[in-house]
């Protein structure tokens, strides 16, 4: 037995099923876009850890912060004995907050905590309770996450009711056929018929649908939440999880729209792969809570919070939020090229701002009709190439490229290489 298969053997034994795993590959090691598994096979990597790692496996400037935080100390639990780390990723989180006005952070470790702790502070701010969300939607997979995702299975079959005061709106997107007009008037039915908009504490929304499939969410339909928001004094959300940190050719989501939340949630690329995460909102919203209401023992860890401080310096200075348009540029013009061939399995809705794109696998040229089974067809024979690729979305049809930003050219055009032969070999 090969190392991967003995491994995945230990795995069924030792590790419940409910955690899935996209692939029987055991990694060993890494290196910015390329990983290496345990039995030595080089893979280039288009999942960057679901979005996790923007600024790469390994940077130097990363792995160094964290060695040098190594030998001074690891832990102390901020609401403890607190450590400047923490106050300095805040600060530089709160001079890059995508609204005007005074800003403050507090640290968690997951995405998750980062959107529940956004819901406490929106309710404890607004005194109100009631939450609106849409489908398609992915905030996680906590007791509240699992009630403001859009999607039922697998993130909420066999787990009960969730908490009640959460609402869903359609999102608008070409494939579903549904128009920001429609959601904007299912958002006024269920002001009409659930809730009144003074029984809202707030509306999450991704900038940029995960999940779901990377669908932007319309401007028309953020500048259009952020008139009702502000009319109604409800809070905006913007789940920044998986678009922060330079993906979408912008430092968050949101500022490709120029809309202006009240609180965002950030994760994943924040700390170059070690788990931090926060919520950043206005100073007076963010103050709402009790002292001793937020917080959490591991939140803030003093390892990850040096990594993030490194990760925002490497963004800077490597200029990543320009890499991600050029980037996105170049993967949206070679994908385009790909579709007018023939001899690859259709492929339609190419998208995506910056580097966070994607492209939907569909039945026949020039349709719009899902065609999962292709898809998965298509991740296989990527991993055969040789290429970490991930499928998303509500009808598990859609191909997402998460690289890290900090890819070489040469690797890159390698990549797109392994997903173009991917592409002919899932149509054979």
């Amino acid at each position: 037995m090969n190392a991967n298969a003995s491994l995945q053997a230990r795995r069924v034994a030792a590790v419940p099923r409910g955690v899935g795993n996209a692939f029987p590959v055991y990694a060993d090691r890494a290196e910015d876009c390329e990983v290496w598994d345990v039995e030595g096979r080089r893979y280039v990597d288009f999942a960057g850890g679901i979005a996790v790692l923007n600024t790469g496996h390994r940077h130097p400037k990363v792995v160094q912060a964290v060695k040098d935080q190594l030998d001074r100390y690891t832990h102390t639990c901020f609401q403890v004995l607190p450590y400047e780390p923490y106050v300095e990723v805040c600060e530089r989180l709160n001079a890059l907050a995508p609204f005007k006005g005074e800003a403050k952070t507090i640290l968690f470790s997951t995405g998750a905590e980062a959107v529940e702790n956004a819901v406490k502070i929106a309710r404890a701010a607004t005194g109100r309770s009631g939450v609106i969300a849409f489908a398609g939607a992915f905030h996680g997979r906590t007791h509240l996450g699992m009630a403001l995702t859009g999607k039922v299975a697998p993130y909420r079959k066999k787990f009960g009711l969730v908490p009640s005061g959460v609402y869903h709106l359609p999102f608008p997107t070409p494939d579903n056929g549904v128009s920001v007009a429609e959601t904007l008037r299912a958002l006024d039915t269920l002001f009409r018929a659930d809730l009144e908009p003074s029984q809202v504490a707030a509306i999450i929304i991704e900038p940029v649908q995960g999940e779901g499939g990377f669908h932007p969410a319309p401007t028309e339909l953020l500048e259009a939440l952020r008139a009702i928001c502000t009319q109604h004094g409800i809070l905006l959300i913007a789940d920044e999880i998986q678009t922060g940190f330079a993906r979408t050719g912008k430092m968050f989501g949101i500022e490709v729209s120029g809309v202006e939340p009240d609180i965002i949630t950030v994760a994943k690329s924040l700390a170059g792969g070690f788990p931090l995460s926060g919520v950043v909102g206005r100073a007076a919203i963010m103050d709402a809570a009790e002292p001793g209401g937020l917080g959490g023992t591991y939140a803030g860890s003093p390892i990850a919070c040096a990594a993030a401080l490194a990760v925002l310096d490497v963004i800077k200075e490597e200029k990543l939020v320009a890499r991600a348009g050029k980037l996105g540029e170049k993967l949206r013009g070679a994908l385009t090229k790909m579709s007018q061939r023939n001899d690859i399995v259709p492929i339609a809705a190419i998208r995506g701002p910056g580097a966070m794109v994607a492209f939907d696998i569909v039945k026949s040229r020039g349709g719009n009709e899902p065609d999962a089974d292709a898809t998965k067809r298509v991740t296989q024979a990527a991993i055969g190439e040789g290429l970490v690729l991930l499928s998303c979305g509500v009808h598990a049809n859609t191909i997402r490229l998460l690289m890290p930003l900090t890819v070489s050219d040469k690797v890159l055009d390698e990549g797109m290489g392994m997903l173009e032969r991917a592409l002919v070999a899932a149509n054979a």
